[in-house]
């Protein structure tokens, strides 16, 4: 409990500091469940019976007084510690005493108090919120009246908490490595295997690092080596690589980046849709590059045309092959369209079923297109987790990716922070696990260098 008790506090912290929009939300229950219905029910049923009750004869006004000291001590949780002169005003008027002596009288006046409640509201209230003000002022049905006071003062609620979210924010930026580390400190103490699945994901890295090693001593020409040497910096950054080629849905990611896995998620589905992009240009280039030279607005056309048609492209349902299908009909359609109207003949059928047959195909394994646009990405990628933080300037993009380099400066930048961040808070624990690591794999590497080359 204690453990979870860190890590939830943990995950709350960094999503404050790392995220700008991030704030908190209403529950809102969808309005055909069984949840939605009984909760409407039950409250209207309480709204009904405490109408019936203010338009008895007498009227019965204990329902109403005890709403009306609710509304009197979320008012006052609204207030600054030096609100003292608004404070006794408050608790003047909302005088829970006084009201009910007053009712015993026939002397209550509901609607003067409510009326007070929404010009201190104003007062209080997010300029946000001033139409809700608005309304409530002209709503005369006094039930009515309470009852949107409640829902006003619980969105002036999440107010003031995103409010507070807001002024948090530079202060846990600021102290955000500290505390993550410390925080994740106590919850490896809570819980010795908190780093198995991050140790597994650097020692996959490590193993691979000794295996190019390995064939790159082997290689005729090579000089020979009797140890491999692995550089941790270039274990860690193929280990972050690794991140934007996850199976988010079936694979667990490495604890220490658990807090920013909704962030890489997205981060790696925005880059296969860029990915397939630059792939679907690559193609049409080399096929009618020649014929369509110097006409850079059709590559944007069709870009724009792709970026539609592959909205959503990593959802289970969505059917790849038959939306690179369309994709290439759509493009033909462009490319016909712009040869015509510079007076060329549109391409011949044969063309165009090869065109949109090289689309279909780059959803099979081991394309050649889709290998070529992956390993340059990783390489850009790469090079961007070289780069001092923060970098001076943007590393070149490598060829073939320029119809999509705006947007993967803007992945890339993302990515980079991420990373960074990650590497500054869980540094001394990445540190420890390379030393365990690279200590013992370096002896078995050398051991199974010399045997190969005996």
């Amino acid at each position: 409990m204690a453990a979870a008790r860190n890590l939830s506090n943990m995950t709350l912290a960094h999503e404050i500091a790392v995220n700008e929009n991030f704030q908190l939300k209403q529950d809102a229950l969808p309005e055909n469940s069984l949840a939605g219905r009984v909760r409407h029910v039950v409250h209207q049923a309480f709204w009904d019976v405490l109408e019936s009750e203010l338009n008895a004869e007498p009227p019965e006004y204990e329902h109403a007084i005890k709403l009306f000291e609710e509304i009197r001590e979320v008012l006052l949780s609204f207030l600054t510690p030096g609100g003292n002169r608004l404070r006794n005003q408050i608790c003047e008027v909302l005088d829970t005493d006084l009201i009910r002596q007053q009712a015993e009288h026939s002397a209550v006046d509901i609607q003067g108090l409510a009326n007070y409640v929404i010009s201190t509201m104003g007062k209080l209230c997010a300029p946000v919120r001033d139409d809700d003000i608005r309304e409530l002022k002209a709503t005369c049905n006094i039930v009515d009246v309470l009852r949107q006071i409640f829902h006003v003062l619980d969105l002036m609620k999440m107010d003031m908490v995103n409010f507070t979210i807001r002024s948090l924010r530079p202060h846990l930026q600021r102290q955000l490595v500290d505390y993550e580390r410390t925080k994740f400190q106590e919850i490896l103490e809570e819980t010795p295997s908190a780093l198995d699945q991050t140790t597994e994901w650097i020692k996959e890295s490590v193993h691979e690092e000794l295996l190019s090693l390995s064939e790159t001593a082997l290689t005729p020409g090579a000089k020979n080596s009797s140890k491999p040497s692995l550089s941790p910096t270039l274990v860690l950054n193929n280990s972050y690589l690794k991140l934007l080629q996850w199976d988010y849905q079936k694979k667990e990611l490495p604890e220490t980046l658990m807090t920013d896995g909704a962030r890489l998620q997205e981060l790696t589905e925005k880059l296969n849709q860029l990915k397939m992009i630059a792939c679907l240009s690559l193609i049409t280039s080399n096929m009618v590059g020649a014929m369509t030279d110097g006409l850079p607005e059709l590559a944007i056309r069709v870009k724009k045309i792709s970026a539609v048609l592959l909205e959503g492209m990593n959802k289970e349902t969505f059917n790849l092959k038959e939306v690179l299908n369309s994709i290439g009909v759509q493009t033909c359609v462009e490319v016909n369209k712009t040869l015509m109207e510079r007076g060329l003949p549109a391409l011949d059928a044969e063309v165009q079923a090869n065109l949109v047959g090289q689309f279909s195909s780059i959803e099979e394994e081991d394309n050649p297109i889709w290998s070529l646009i992956e390993k340059r990405i990783q390489l850009y990628m790469k090079s961007l987790l070289c780069l001092p933080n923060p970098p001076k300037c943007m590393p070149a993009v490598p060829g073939g990716l320029t119809v999509v380099q705006q947007e993967l400066e803007v992945l890339g930048s993302q990515y980079a922070s991420i990373v960074n961040l990650n590497k500054q808070v869980y540094g001394p624990f990445y540190a420890n696990i390379l030393r365990k690591l690279l200590f013992s794999e370096e002896a078995t590497g050398k051991a199974e260098a010399s045997s190969s080359t005996n």
